[in-house]
């Protein structure tokens, strides 16, 4: 998505605000809720809700009463209450949403403590929030100094000023338990603010920064994805995917959420499929499995004296030689059962992708330089023949 400062510059190229995904139009922000109920109005008799959720810099969102009736909607500035003084956010959604949203979140709406709008933001109060905004990043650098001076095992992944200027809250990622009370000494010092630090972890810390994934789309947990469910090796077997952490791993370290996705999928088929451990007794031998395919419910094995030649079963077929098994009776030979055999000499690379060859991005030869050095070749012997003759 992009807003309207995100449109196209003179030579052509993006231009581009600069904000990644924080701008003040919030058309291109993370995590957006689609208000499918914007155009609708509201039965007669029926007050809107008077709930809102605001958006604070990056993916942080809460929940705030409007109690002065004000006329909001998405994309409005808005002065809302902060433990002290005042915070600066976004408007992302008003109306009958927000109750679904704060069911979703586990925040009652009937709460009485909920924090409350002020007003909707001043020229000044944006002017003072940008100003903020603007310092953020040198901070950052200037306390990553100081921890490292201070020889801190933590990580200083961000930091958020309140509206107002008056505090900064500093999200961090730490190993272990980490004694920062010198930490906020020096850097309340230096930067004459209140400091408030806050341990995150690290797939919120991916979630908070944003990035490219390896399938070359946003973060799932930066655009959409708002609960971390555990992920275990567990999943990546099931799958049948190589245990390469490399390539299991996201941006944060840990195992990708996406490998929960077609994960259950995978545990339906694999509820009446053969172990993969499964031994096949035959007449001519033991049979071991080799491969198996759980979405064409085929399975290759191959006998342990012939190792190279696999022969391909069907899970049924499968099946009924493993309950012989159990019944003390062998089968004559997987020959009989067989649906394809592969031998090691027939095993060839395929074109799956429908690509010519993969050398095709080579850069051709030059013919023509190929040709002269030929002709030349041919002229020097015909030469020499020449003199040599005469």
């Amino acid at each position: 998505m992009g807003c309207s400062s995100c449109s196209t510059g003179k030579d052509g190229q993006p231009r581009g605000c600069k904000n990644n995904g924080t701008c003040g139009t919030d058309g291109c922000n993370k995590l957006t809720v689609f208000d499918w109920l914007s155009n609708m109005s509201l039965p007669n008799g029926q007050k809107p809700f008077d709930c809102v959720e605001v958006r604070f810099k990056n993916s942080r969102k809460e929940f705030f009463r409007n109690t002065e009736n004000l006329s909001l909607s998405i994309g409005d500035v808005v002065a809302t209450q902060a433990k002290s003084g005042h915070d600066v956010g976004i408007v992302t959604l008003t109306g009958e949403l927000v109750k679904v949203q704060m069911k979703k979140k586990k925040t009652s709406y009937e709460d009485k403590d909920l924090p409350k709008i002020y007003r909707k933001a001043s020229q000044r109060d944006v002017d003072i929030w940008q100003k903020c905004r603007d310092k953020e990043q040198e901070i950052q650098k200037r306390s990553r100094e100081i921890a490292i001076a201070l020889k801190l095992e933590m990580k200083l992944s961000d930091v958020e000023f309140q509206g107002d200027g008056s505090k900064a809250t500093f999200y961090y990622t730490a190993e272990d338990r980490v004694d920062f009370r010198q930490l906020i000494k020096d850097m309340a010092k230096a930067f004459s603010i209140r400091i408030e630090m806050r341990q995150i972890g690290y797939r919120q810390e991916a979630q908070r920064l944003g990035g490219i994934g390896s399938c070359g789309r946003e973060l799932c947990c930066s655009t959409w994805l708002t609960d971390f469910r555990s992920v275990s090796t567990a999943s990546a077997r099931y799958q049948q995917l190589a245990l390469n952490p490399q390539k299991l791993a996201g941006q944060c370290g840990k195992l990708k959420c996406c490998l929960n996705y077609e994960l259950d999928m995978y545990l339906d088929a694999l509820k009446n499929f053969p172990p993969q451990d499964a031994k096949l007794q035959t007449e001519k031998g033991v049979a071991f499995c080799q491969k198996s395919d759980i979405f064409k419910e085929m399975l290759w094995f191959s006998y342990k004296n012939d190792p190279a030649n696999w022969h391909a079963l069907h899970k049924d077929q499968v099946l009924e030689i493993l309950e012989l098994n159990k019944l003390n009776k062998k089968v004559a030979s997987l020959e009989g059962y067989v649906v394809e055999t592969i031998s090691e000499e027939k095993l060839v690379f395929e074109n799956v992708v429908g690509q010519d060859s993969l050398n095709r991005f080579d850069k051709p030869k030059n013919k023509k330089r190929n040709n002269k050095r030929k002709n030349n070749k041919r002229r020097s012997k015909n030469r020499n023949t020449t003199a040599k003759n005469g």
